[in-house]
């Protein structure tokens, strides 16, 4: 039985992995950690810095995400989905600092074979993306799926963001990742890929 509360409400979901169907995105439940060659962000870099104010900031990480099935919903009477909930915690190799905080859900929806990544990260942005389900599954998002605040809209904007997910390999994900952003009057293609392997 896990105990989850979001949002001051309490949900209780027993044996939901074992009555719930997720499809394939089932392999991922559990405990994943990066290999040890770790990951590579790549990002617009901040006033000051050595690459100076939007040059490429290359920033060698590991990881760690958990992946817990919740629970299922249905969408207005048609759409039914099951919900996976991840937490992700990035820190950069060289102080081991944590520079990337994300929380998320993988929704699968069997009837029409499709998987959405929605997630929010603590700088006020929020993205919703959909891909073709599997064990390796192709993430894009449109205008419509992204949430910012005012100022990310006028200082450092999502534009688009695509994702792979490649989890064929048992206990081991490889994931690639681009955000498109306008920041600092110009577009940047914030970047990350990584290597985990599961271990719990």
């Amino acid at each position: 039985m896990t105990l989850l509360v979001f949002f001051g409400l309490t949900s209780t979901i027993t044996n939901a992995s074992t009555t719930l169907d997720f499809g394939p995105l089932k392999s991922l439940i559990g405990t994943w950690k990066t290999v040890q060659s770790g990951g590579i962000d790549v990002s617009p870099a901040q006033k000051g810095s050595k690459v100076g104010q939007g040059g490429p900031a290359v920033e060698p990480f590991y990881e760690v995400i958990t992946f817990i099935p919740v629970a299922d919903a249905i969408n207005a009477s048609d759409q039914y989905l099951t919900a996976i909930y991840y937490e992700q915690e990035v820190f950069r190799k060289r102080d081991n600092g944590k520079f990337h905080d994300q929380r998320g859900y993988f929704l699968y929806d069997k009837k029409n074979q499709l998987v959405y990544n929605s997630f929010c990260v603590p700088r006020g942005v929020c993205i919703v993306s959909e891909g073709k389900a599997g064990s390796k599954i192709d993430f894009t998002t449109s205008s419509e799926g992204i949430a910012q605040s005012k100022f990310m809209v006028d200082s450092a904007s999502t534009t688009g963001f695509n994702m792979m997910i490649d989890f064929t390999e048992k206990d081991k994900l490889h994931y690639s990742q681009t955000t498109n952003l306008k920041i600092y009057g110009k577009p940047f293609a914030h970047s990350d890929s990584s290597t985990l392997e599961k271990v719990q």
